[in-house]
């Protein structure tokens, strides 16, 4: 199914975050939305579902418009930062309430959940999970109704590597056949899970292309981790709390990460000490 924006111009009050852009996407895969904080990822998003007015242009689902036809709305799902999950209730029974308001059945509800691979939270309560189970349990929201397009807001922020990879590799399986957007300001995660790249710089699109096209000179990771990792490490150095290592591509750092937790180590960040995404848009 096509989703096209066509000349979209958004914002708030009068006052304009996004302007003219226009992008046309119909092939299943994962289209990375890149943007430095501030660039207008979400409001973009917002466009898209239909939610905010178009100050001028508009997007269109299947040749229908987003914002005036409920229908087409009907086939995009948006998973924000907030989760909708309500704390002093069982996951099971969250997840019962938005299955009726999406008119969806015992087996979607069994579905999501296998595929956001949540099984084993849907008799716990909602605040007693960690921070990537609460992720694992809202993705399995959002994908109780099958849609057509899948708006995912930064789904892997505040999130330990591990349970990183882990929504990464279900968002890969769910991209087989439908579209996904995904949003981020992490050039490095860009390149490991996404085919294509929208980028957002002051207001305008300025990229959309493969991500396989885009070229870059090496990039420098911090981790940070509970004990010495400097054996399991090439040439790393040390930087206040972090170990550096110097990588070619993006797609090397999720190997260093599984060497890392194979032998033991306790990883709590891994960061991008020089972000090559600024690059982008000069």
């Amino acid at each position: 199914m096509l989703l096209e924006a066509n000349g979209l111009s958004l914002g708030y009050f009068g006052r304009k975050v996004l302007s003219d852009i226009s992008f046309k996407i119909d092939e299943p895969a994962i289209y990375v939305l890149l943007g430095l904080n501030g660039s207008g990822k979400t409001t973009l998003f917002r466009g898209i579902t239909g939610v905010l007015t178009p100050m001028s242009g508009n997007v269109k689902l299947g040749g229908k418009d987003t914002f005036l036809d409920s229908e087409a709305r009907k086939q995009v799902t948006y998973l924000g930062h907030a989760s909708g999950i309500l704390d002093g209730v069982k996951v099971i029974d969250s997840l019962k309430f938005y299955a009726d308001i999406e008119d969806a059945t015992e087996s979607d509800i069994e579905r999501a959940v296998k595929l956001a691979e949540a099984e084993q939270f849907l008799d716990s309560y909602y605040n007693s999970l960690s921070e990537g189970q609460k992720k694992r349990v809202s993705i399995a929201r959002a994908f109780i109704k099958e849609k057509e397009i899948y708006l995912l807001d930064e789904p892997t922020s505040n999130l330990d590597p591990k349970a990183a990879m882990g929504i990464r590799e279900t968002l890969l399986s769910l991209s087989k056949d439908k579209i996904v957007i995904y949003s981020s300001h992490n050039l490095y995660e860009a390149r490991e899970i996404g085919k294509y790249v929208l980028a957002l710089s002051d207001g305008k699109m300025k990229l959309f292309d493969r991500i396989s096209n885009l070229k870059s000179t090496g990039y420098k990771i911090g981790i940070r981790t509970d004990k010495d990792p400097s054996s399991f490490l090439a040439n790393p150095e040390r930087d206040g709390e972090y170990w550096v290592v110097s990588v070619k591509d993006p797609s090397e750092v999720s190997a260093i990460v599984s060497e890392l937790v194979k032998n033991n180590i306790s990883i709590t960040e891994v960061k991008e000490l020089s972000n090559p995404l600024e690059g982008l848009f000069k």
